[in-house]
C-alpha cells in the first residue's frame, strides 16, 4: 500500500489494541464496513466504502484528528481531555462502550481519607494533564504554599502498584469494575471524571468533500449504539387498558397501535430500554397484556 491509496479516502482512526479495539471492530461490522487487515500494517482500505481505517494508540487519536491527519476517530472522552485537544474536536456521538470513572485512589487501611488529606503529597498517575488541573484547584482551595503542593508523578502503567511500592500516597487512574483496585488494597476517594469512548471528528476538517460519507458512516454507527440499547417488545392489549399500557411502554416517539380480529384488543409494537425490559413486562402482565414478545435489534435508524 502506497500513500496514493489513501488519496480521496475518509480516514477513520481506530484504537489499535487496549480496552475499547474489540468493542471497535464490533461496531465497525455492525456497520458494515467490511475490511481485511493485514498482519502488522496499521492501515487498511475499506471494501465497500472510500475509506481507510487506521489503527493507532487510543492516546494519539485526539491528535491525529484533531490536526486534521484523519477525518474520523473513535477513542476516550479522558484521553481527549488529557490531550488537551477538546477545542480541536467535535464529539459527534456517544457510543455508550469504554465507560469507566477517572478516580482518586488511596490505601484503604491509610490514614488518608480524603483529598484534602492527600493534598500536598505524592499521587501517581498516567494522567499528567487531568491529574494536574485537579489537584491545583484542591491546592489553590486549601492556599497550599508552592513548596507544599501537591506532586504529580507520571508513569506509564501498573499505577495500582506504586502506594504498595512506596511510590505514591495516593494514585488517579481509570477504574472500571474496581477488581483490580481492591485487590490492590486500594479505594475510591473521589471521582475526577467519568467517560466513554466518543466518534470524534476534527473542528476545522481539511476534507469537506468528504462531509457526506462522514454523515453516513455517523448515522450507521448511532444505528449499531441504539440496537444495542433498545429492544422491540410487542404485545396484546384490551382496548379499554390501552392508555395504561401506553403510560408503560411510551416508546421513542409513540408506540405503534394495530387492530385485531377481536375488536375488544389491540396489538401494540413499540421500542423498549434493553434495561428495562423484565420490568416492563411485569407492568404489562399486570393491566392484562397478553403474548408479550421481546425481539433483539440487529441495527436500527431512530
Amino acid at each position: 500500500m502506497n500513500a496514493d491509496s489513501l488519496n480521496g479516502r475518509l480516514l477513520f482512526a481506530i484504537p489499535k489494541k487496549g480496552r475499547l479495539h474489540d468493542k471497535c471492530l464490533e461496531l465497525l461490522a455492525g456497520a458494515d464496513i467490511q475490511f481485511r487487515r493485514h498482519h502488522r500494517l496499521d492501515v487498511c482500505l475499506v471494501k465497500n466504502h472510500n475509506i481507510a481505517l487506521v489503527f493507532l494508540p487510543a492516546s494519539d487519536i485526539p491528535s491525529f484528528v484533531g490536526k486534521g491527519n484523519v477525518d474520523l476517530g473513535i477513542t476516550g472522552q479522558d484521553v481527549i481531555l488529557e490531550a488537551q485537544m477538546e477545542s480541536h474536536v467535535t464529539e459527534v456521538l456517544k457510543l455508550g462502550f469504554g465507560k469507566c470513572a477517572l478516580q482518586v485512589q488511596v490505601p484503604e487501611a491509610g490514614p488518608i481519607k480524603t483529598v484534602e488529606d492527600l493534598a500536598g503529597k505524592r499521587v501517581v498517575t498516567s494522567f499528567e494533564v487531568l491529574s494536574g488541573q485537579y489537584f491545583k484547584a484542591v491546592d489553590d482551595r486549601l492556599q497550599l504554599a508552592e513548596n507544599q503542593r501537591t506532586k504529580i508523578e507520571y508513569v506509564g502503567g501498573s499505577v495500582e502498584a506504586a502506594c504498595s511500592l512506596g511510590l505514591a500516597d495516593g494514585i488517579v487512574d481509570l477504574v472500571e469494575s474496581g477488581d483490580t483496585m481492591r485487590a490492590a488494597g486500594l479505594h475510591a476517594i473521589a471521582t475526577v471524571l467519568e467517560t466513554e469512548a466518543v466518534l470524534i471528528k476534527s473542528s476545522t476538517p481539511k476534507h469537506p468533500a468528504l462531509e457526506p460519507l462522514i454523515k453516513l458512516i455517523t448515522s450507521r454507527i448511532a444505528g449499531v449504539v441504539a440496537a444495542g440499547r433498545y429492544v422491540a417488545c410487542e404485545y396484546n392489549i384490551p382496548r379499554a387498558r390501552l392508555h395504561e399500557a401506553t403510560l408503560v411502554t411510551p416508546g421513542r416517539r409513540a408506540p405503534t397501535i394495530s387492530p385485531l380480529e377481536d375488536e375488544a384488543w389491540v396489538a401494540v409494537s413499540v421500542m423498549v430500554e434493553k434495561n428495562r425490559v423484565a420490568d416492563v413486562m411485569d407492568e404489562l402482565v399486570k393491566i392484562g397484556a397478553e403474548d408479550i414478545l421481546i425481539f433483539n435489534l440487529d441495527n436500527c435508524r431512530v
